[in-house]
C-alpha cells in the first residue's frame, strides 16, 4: 500500500464524517485527535499517554456509549495528561461526532490501515494529499486549508524556530490575461 492508497482510504473515512454533518475544518481536527493516538501506538510512544487513553481502548471498547468514552478521553488528555506536549495537542478538545456508530466506523477504518508502509516523510505526504482532495471538493470550501491552533502551537514549541526563520510561506500567483 502506498501513500496515495492511504490518502484515499482516509478520504473515504471522511465521507463517514461528512455524513454525520461534520465540515472539512471539523474533520481535520477529529482525524488529528484519532491519528495521534494511533500513531503513538505504531511508533511505541504510548507510554506518554495514560493507559486509559490509548488507541487500543477505543478499538476494543465494548460499552454502551463509545462517544461518551471518547469525549471523556479527549477531555482527560487535554487537562490531566502528565506529558505537556500531549496536553497541548488536546487543549480544549471537542468532538463533533454525533453518533457512536460513525466514530466506531472511523476508528475501525484507521485501525485497518498499514501504517508501516508509510515512508519517512509519509505523514506529510498524506496530509498534503488530504488537502489536495479537499481542494477538489467544491462543497467543502475548496482552497481553505486549516490546521487546528493547538496543533500549530505545539509544532512551533517543538521546532523552536529562531528569530527570522521562515516556518510557512504563502504563494501568491498573479494571472495576467
Amino acid at each position: 500500500m502506498n501513500n496515495e492508497n492511504i490518502v484515499q482510504k482516509i478520504w473515504n473515512l471522511c465521507n463517514i464524517l461528512r455524513g454525520d454533518g461534520i465540515s472539512y475544518h471539523e474533520y481535520i481536527s477529529e482525524l488529528t485527535y484519532l491519528l495521534f493516538l494511533k500513531i503513538a501506538q505504531e511508533n511505541h510512544t504510548e507510554h506518554l499517554l495514560p493507559e486509559s487513553c490509548r488507541w487500543d481502548r477505543l478499538v476494543n471498547y465494548e460499552g454502551p456509549d463509545l462517544l461518551t468514552e471518547y469525549r471523556d478521553m479527549l477531555t482527560f488528555l487535554g487537562g490531566h495528561a502528565e506529558n505537556e506536549v500531549v496536553r497541548k495537542i488536546y487543549t480544549f478538545p471537542t468532538t463533533v461526532f454525533s453518533h457512536s456508530e460513525n466514530l466506531k466506523a472511523v476508528i475501525e477504518g484507521l485501525a485497518k490501515l498499514d501504517w508501516h508502509s508509510i515512508n519517512k516523510d509519509g505523514m506529510g505526504d498524506i496530509y498534503e494529499g488530504l488537502l489536495s482532495k479537499n481542494s477538489q471538493d467544491a462543497r467543502s470550501g475548496a482552497g481553505q486549508y486549516f490546521t487546528p491552533r493547538a496543533l500549530v502551537d505545539c509544532m512551533v514549541r517543538l521546532s523552536k524556530p529562531s528569530v527570522g526563520e521562515i516556518i510557512q510561506t504563502r504563494l501568491r500567483v498573479r494571472v495576467d490575461s
